[in-house]
């Protein structure tokens, strides 16, 4: 059932020339060098330390490993980290 609503939504947003991220609840980042992180479409913090951020997503969760990481900006589905940003792991 699930996958039949993503490819739905797939075609949709592919049809109505709307960006996938906005229908089908997919996170988006922007890493600008490796300093700065721009998160949309979270779902909330799970763990934060200063070398470590686990992030909650629609499906699993986003790792985010480095060193004097700090969140710069935390709204309800968007997120700004600053750091030395050394590896992004996706996990289901």
């Amino acid at each position: 059932m699930e996958k039949n609503r993503d490819t739905f939504n797939r075609v949709m947003a592919d049809f109505l020339e709307i960006p996938r991220d906005l229908v089908m609840d997919i996170p988006k980042l922007t890493l600008i060098g490796r300093n700065e992180l721009y998160i949309e479409n979270h779902r909330g913090i799970i763990e934060f330390r200063i070398d470590l951020l686990r992030i909650n997503l629609s499906r699993g969760f986003i790792e985010i490993q480095g060193s004097n990481l700090e969140i710069k900006t935390l709204l309800p589905e968007e997120l700004f980290l600053i750091g030395e940003i050394n590896t992004i792991v996706f996990r289901d």
